[in-house]
């Protein structure tokens, strides 16, 4: 069974980077550059690209399953590992901004005082709605991790029934965390400092 040990060979590495990633993405999250005297400006600019990366990569994901369902597999396997792409550099992005910027609050009210009364209300209202997107997308962000490497490899070690069995999962959980993705940042780039 030589595709099985494909997969065998990669299954500690999916492990230790399905651990390692979350981790060390929490730790760099509370690392901000400027507190080991490294004066850099923040990269406020990084957020809409991100964003925008994340958007390419839901458009790159539903692309690459018509592909599939029209018999393209070429094509398919292309625009997955560009998915793939994607998402590392969004994370790359992500990184990088908060290493350099402050966190935003929803509702911080562009950082200039005081919300009105009706403008409080409404954030109130929608700070629930946006919490409850902020933490299932990252917390499916996590678990997506391992979901997408190991339908990769699967599709490597041409086991393609393990493949899509796993993948009819891993889509509509990485489909959710890109749209996701772009929700957030919507929702909170009102805050951001300018």
């Amino acid at each position: 069974m030589e595709d099985n040990t494909l997969e065998k060979k990669y299954n500690k590495l999916i492990i230790a980077v399905s651990i390692v990633i979350p981790v060390v993405v929490a730790i760099l999250f509370g690392v901000k550059l400027k507190d080991f005297g490294f004066n850099v400006e923040p990269l406020s600019f990084l957020p809409p690209i991100y964003a925008t990366t994340n958007g390419i990569t839901a458009v790159v994901l539903v692309w690459a399953v018509l592909a599939i369902k029209n018999g393209k597999q070429k094509l398919h396997e292309r625009l997955m590992t560009f998915a793939i792409a994607l998402s590392l550099a969004f994370l790359v992005m992500y990184v990088a901004y908060h290493m350099t910027s402050d966190s935003t609050k929803f509702g911080d009210s562009n950082h200039d005082g005081i919300l009105d009364a009706v403008e409080s209300a409404k954030v109130g209202s929608l700070r629930l709605v946006y919490f409850v997107i902020l933490i299932t997308h990252i917390l499916l962000s996590i678990i997506i991790i391992p979901l997408v490497l190991i339908t990769y490899v699967r599709a490597l070690a041409k086991r393609f029934d393990r493949h899509r069995k796993i993948a009819k999962i891993t889509f509509p959980i990485w489909l959710y965390v890109a749209v996701t993705g772009v929700v957030v940042f919507l929702m909170i780039s009102p805050y951001y400092a300018h």
